[in-house]
């Protein structure tokens, strides 16, 4: 065996203990000696031993006893015991009885007693093998579970954060490990608002499956040039659908990314305008963009929160949209003047708009006329 074997030996008589030395010891075992059984159950805990040799008879607590107390204490309860016995049938049968493993009768055969010994610790170390391979297996399971759990919370984490930023602030995010950026700030923002032209009469004359499909349709098609663009997407209320930039990380010239936004949105959703009116759907298209300050940050309660933002800027942006015609982007002063070298557009006047006390002045951006520039993406 390649870890030494440590053998207790408790017996009142010196001599016996010196025999039992004299056997085990040139063998290569270690040998711990007791001259009592309360003097065993002290050395016991920190002995090490692999077996038990036990005599019966003794002062204080007799060898049945020791075995029983051996046997009731979870971390010895599995140590082989072996009962040295003077006599008789009704001493081995009241040895088993306390819990031991074997017994030898006085004077014991030295070969017969190094066999038993030897077969009972090669039990014990299959016993203590396994009783460690469970005990690690225990623990890989559980670091197994706590990565798992660790996981599944940055992947909820992820998923929460995906439902309203781009791929790549939600990955900054979790990377950092740091949302503070997502407490409440103000900012400078662009807003985008866009929704659907005639959707609540097509919504009050179809099936709700037809509904639907319109719009699962028409949010693949605008949700992948949020992401493509870097847009926070704040909600989406229906055919309604609202986006910002600058926040929570700020971008670079965020009017144009807004309004390059917007263009693509207008002629990928013209195109399954096309679609739908093929099948009888009487749908348009229109944009409003805004830009202006906001307060900014997570609003909501423990296992439900959103991103947004609120402002006139927001509203504005919204008035703007209902505003425009089917196919029509629609931008504030301030939009078009970051915009208007790079854009091509013209004034609708001062538009009378719901919520805002004083005319607002508004621009229709109908393309991008200079792209050797292009955003940084």
């Amino acid at each position: 065996m390649s870890k030494q074997v440590t053998v207790l030996a408790v017996d009142d008589q010196p001599p016996n203990l010196r025999l039992l030395d004299a056997v085990f010891s040139p063998r290569g075992y270690r040998v711990i000696t007791a001259s009592s059984g309360e003097q065993a159950l002290e050395l016991l805990p920190s002995s090490e031993a692999d077996l038990v040799l036990l005599d019966i008879v003794m002062p204080g607590l007799d060898g049945y006893e020791v075995c029983r107390r051996i046997r009731s204490d979870p971390s010895t309860a599995f140590l082989p015991v072996v009962m040295i016995t003077a006599s008789g049938d009704q001493e081995k049968k009241r040895a088993i009885e306390a819990g031991a493993d074997d017994f030898v009768s006085k004077p014991f055969h030295q070969g017969e007693l190094l066999a038993r010994v030897a077969s009972l610790v090669r039990i014990k170390r299959y016993h203590d093998t396994i009783t460690r391979q469970a005990a690690e297996l225990a623990e890989w399971n559980a670091e197994l579970e706590a990565r798992v759990s660790k996981q599944m919370q940055e992947l909820e984490r992820m998923n929460r954060l995906r439902r309203f930023l781009s791929p790549q602030v939600a990955e900054l995010v979790i990377n950092s490990g740091d949302d503070s950026i997502l407490g409440s700030h103000r900012r400078e923002i662009v807003v985008v608002f866009c929704d659907l032209r005639g959707f609540t009469a097509f919504a009050e004359s179809s099936e709700p499956e037809e509904v639907m499909a319109v719009l699962g349709e028409y949010h693949a098609a605008l949700g992948e040039l949020i992401f493509t663009y870097e847009g926070t997407l704040e909600r989406f209320t229906g055919d309604g659908l609202m986006v910002f930039f600058n926040d929570p990380i700020p971008l670079d010239q965020p009017a144009r990314r807004a309004v390059e936004m917007a263009l693509a949105m207008r002629d990928r959703v013209w195109t399954l305008v096309e679609g739908w009116s093929r099948i009888g759907h009487d749908l348009g298209f229109g944009v409003g963009i805004a830009q202006g300050f906001a307060t900014l940050g997570r609003i909501g309660y423990e296992g439900r929160f959103d991103y947004a933002a609120i402002g006139s800027v927001t509203n504005l942006a919204a008035r703007l949209c209902a505003e425009a015609a089917a196919g029509q982007v629609l931008v504030s002063q301030r939009v078009f003047a970051a915009v208007e070298d790079v854009a091509l557009g013209e004034s609708v006047g001062p538009l009378k708009l719901r919520g805002f006390s004083r005319p607002i002045r508004a621009y229709g951006v109908s393309q991008m006329i200079n792209n050797s520039a292009e955003v940084p993406r």
